[in-house]
């Protein structure tokens, strides 16, 4: 059997097994077709491949200068594919059990503060108001307002958040029931705020008769909804009109200050695991160093013998 026929038959399991998105088997798909590719190149196949032959992979992203977070990630989807051959009966060994991470420093994410995602919100909302725009302006403000409005509030992954349906808009309970990874279902909290934009975005389109489809964000799309690309570009141009640099913001630098800016205010790490959508504590830790200063100001301002240091 083919290399590529035994990666087919993975990222079927993972899809019928998983529950794996799009998203996700296209990044396994990827990065299995780097590791194909090497193989060929060895005159190699998945199902005879040694340590050495991984090891010399992993050496192979080093030369081309791939991050260690990057090879980290290709060396993961390696090892669940080889585990997998294995564990079907597929190879008789699993090579990768032998082979070692690349180390990773500790990267902290990229952070707005309160200030910068206001001036976001109040550019996109200045564009909505904004008489002197055309219809197709104000309404294509009316969503930056209402993607930025219901991304800060909720802190959902920019997939889950450009493919929510129309309903979105139109609920009368304070939370959204979404399907994250793996379907699995979590309740994250609506604002006022982002339900008043959910709303004014909505009646806008109505009004405009561009509503299509059951998407809240329809678009002239494979999938019918906005696409990722599309919102991370406008995303950076309302980044420009606030003054903030453009490879500051992101959809996922905001995803990062909702998390952030809940634990500066008191907000439980298991709580924010949970609202994030994160299957496992450690993945949510990166957040830590806000932890981190927040007890060192606790501290510093509730110890009583702080004042007496020195």
């Amino acid at each position: 059997m083919s290399g590529a026929r035994h990666a087919g038959l993975f990222l079927d399991m993972l899809a019928a097994e998983r529950g794996a998105s799009k998203n996700t088997l296209d990044a396994y798909r990827r990065d299995l077709d780097d590791y194909l590719d090497f193989l060929r190149e060895q005159k190699a196949e998945p199902a005879t491949a040694l340590a050495a032959t991984v090891r010399g992979f992993m050496g192979s992203l080093e030369e081309r200068g791939l991050k260690a977070s990057s090879a980290a990630r290709r060396l993961s989807a390696v090892r669940q594919f080889h585990k997998f051959l294995y564990v079907e009966g597929y190879a008789p060994e699993d090579p990768t059990a032998a082979v070692s991470a690349p180390k990773r420093g500790r990267v902290l994410p990229k952070i707005l503060s309160v200030d910068e995602v206001d001036r976001l919100l109040r550019v996109a909302l200045e564009g909505m108001d904004n008489a002197k725009a055309s219809p197709l302006e104000r309404l294509r403000a009316a969503r930056m307002a209402c993607l930025l409005e219901l991304l800060y509030a909720t802190g959902l992954r920019v997939s889950e958040l450009i493919s929510l349906p129309r309903s979105a808009a139109k609920t009368r309970d304070r939370f959204l029931v979404v399907r994250g990874k793996g379907a699995k279902e979590r309740l994250v909290p609506l604002t006022d705020a982002a339900r008043e934009a959910a709303g004014t975005y909505l009646a806008l389109l109505e009004e405009k008769g561009k509503v299509s489809g059951p998407w809240l964000f329809p678009a002239d799309s494979e999938s019918g909804h906005l696409t990722r690309q599309a919102f991370a570009r406008d995303l950076k141009a309302t980044a420009a009109a606030a003054g903030l640099r453009g490879d500051k913001v992101s959809p996922h630098v905001l995803r990062h200050a909702f998390a952030s800016h809940l634990l500066q205010n008191g907000a439980d790490l298991r709580v924010v695991q949970e609202l994030l959508g994160h299957s496992d504590i450690s993945t949510t830790q990166i957040y830590t160093h806000v932890l981190d200063e927040r007890l060192k100001s606790m501290v510093r301002d509730l110890h009583p013998l702080a004042s007496k240091a020195g």
